[in-house]
């Protein structure tokens, strides 16, 4: 993550910087990616890079957050969602949000696109931190009684996870025809480990 020297810079300089970052890594992988292309994008010192940042990861990890948080909020002020609905219902519900608010940010799209190519550790620990965050939700609903208990939780979200990144793939810009097969797979997937 950023260090305190980026952190007590303006505005506009470190959305140059987040700029050239999404430049940089919505076109090649992490592992192909290179901060001297993210300097000369953001027009800073080298130098300069390394007061702010560690290392490649430090940024992606900045940029990833950032990025993260926006779709969160997103999701989250989405009048769709309950989130004391079962994960089916969150699950299609957050994906339709996350669909509209990727199609003003194609940059973004592309980026997660590169994460899921990307066999480097780094961003390999950080597609696994995403099954995390559903296997919280099947558990919850395993403790609600909404989902067996028998279910791999892992290998639940594994397939729920390949699903939507398939469909997405697929049809990204036919959104009635992603969210007709989303639906048909959820619905499928509900039916085999829901109660």
């Amino acid at each position: 993550m950023p260090k305190d020297t980026f952190n007590n810079l303006n505005e506009d300089k470190k959305q140059k910087i987040f700029d050239a970052a999404v430049k940089e890594f919505s076109t090649k992988r992490f592992s192909e990616a290179s901060i001297n292309q993210i300097v000369k994008t953001a027009g800073i010192p080298r130098g300069s890079y390394y007061q702010y940042f560690e290392n490649k990861e430090d940024i992606y990890l900045y940029m990833f957050e950032r990025i993260s948080k926006e779709k969160r909020e997103i999701t989250l002020h989405s009048e769709n969602i309950d989130t004391d609905a079962d994960f089916f219902e969150i699950c299609l519900e957050s994906t339709k949000a996350t669909l509209e608010w990727a199609q003003h940010h194609p940059e973004y799209l592309r980026i997660s696109i590169y994460m899921e190519i990307d066999d480097s550790e780094f961003v390999t620990k950080l597609r696994a931190s995403f099954i995390e965050k559903i296997v919280e939700f099947i558990e919850r609903d395993k403790e609600r009684g909404l989902i067996k208990q028998e279910t791999d939780s892992y290998l639940a979200a594994e397939m729920v996870y390949a699903l939507i990144w398939k469909q997405s793939c697929m049809f990204i810009s036919n959104k009635e025809k992603f969210i007709k097969r989303l639906s048909d797979g959820i619905k499928i997937i509900r039916e085999g480990i829901g109660k």
